[in-house]
């Protein structure tokens, strides 16, 4: 796939995460122009890709509010590929007397997960119908979002995923007429610093390297991919 995004816009959410970055440094290598959205005011310390002449990072973009979404990726030349890889985690045991389920949780995992999701692939899409030309949208969901059984003592971050699935399938049902090809992947445990520091005893070797996710992401966001959409690509390592 050696250049095979050469010169193609595609816009990163989550850009500044260990998911998001991974995707950028593939992205990068196949000579793509990427734009990253961050609600911080300025380039989060640690951010790899800041002084990279390809990237372009926008200040203050909230990926929950529509007005902010769509005013971002107004400024979008020619978008190629939209990847969505914000989100965010939150254990959430219903059944237990005492529990942190509350309603405050479960709105956060459905904004930060599904209501960005659901923003960004509006406004992606609108952009690519408007300039006629063919696209690629790709949504992370997970595992419980498919086997909510997987899901035990997580059911508001499993719900929102399940949310960003269906999200997915519909549009891909949408838009298949017009060109714009719509799919998302489905991991299992991601090996980040911060799932190793959270879960230190775990057998890290089964769970989803940062660089097999990002290679499956890029394949379904590229040209060469010419005819997969509406498929929710699980990625469940060895677990």
């Amino acid at each position: 796939m050696a250049g095979a995004f050469h010169g193609r816009t595609v816009v990163v959410t989550g850009g500044t995460g260990a998911l998001g970055a991974a995707v950028l440094d593939k992205l990068l290598d196949e000579g793509a122009i990427c734009h990253v959205p961050t609600s911080h005011a300025a380039s989060p310390k640690g951010f790899a890709f800041a002084r990279h002449g390809r990237v372009t990072l926008s200040a203050n973009v909230e990926l929950g509010d529509p007005t902010s979404v769509e005013a971002f990726y107004a400024t979008i030349p020619d978008l190629w590929a939209s990847i969505h890889c914000a989100g965010g985690f939150a254990m959430s045991p219903l059944g237990q007397p005492g529990s942190d389920a509350s309603d405050d949780i479960f709105a956060g995992m459905m904004d930060a997960n599904a209501r960005t999701a659901f923003l960004c692939c509006r406004a992606a899409a609108r952009a690519m119908l408007a300039s006629g030309t063919a696209g690629r949208i790709v949504n992370v969901t997970a595992r419980p979002g498919l086997d909510p059984r997987r899901g035990a003592g997580m059911s508001a971050y499993t719900a929102s995923k399940a949310a960003v699935a269906a999200i997915t399938v519909t549009l891909a049902e949408e838009l298949k007429g017009d060109g714009i090809l719509v799919n998302a992947v489905a991991p299992s445990t991601l090996d980040t610093p911060a799932n190793r520091k959270a879960m230190s005893k775990a057998d890290f070797s089964k769970w989803v390297s940062l660089e097999a996710a990002a290679e499956a992401i890029t394949h379904l966001a590229s040209p060469e991919n010419a005819t997969i959409s509406g498929a929710l690509v699980p990625l469940y390592g060895r677990a």
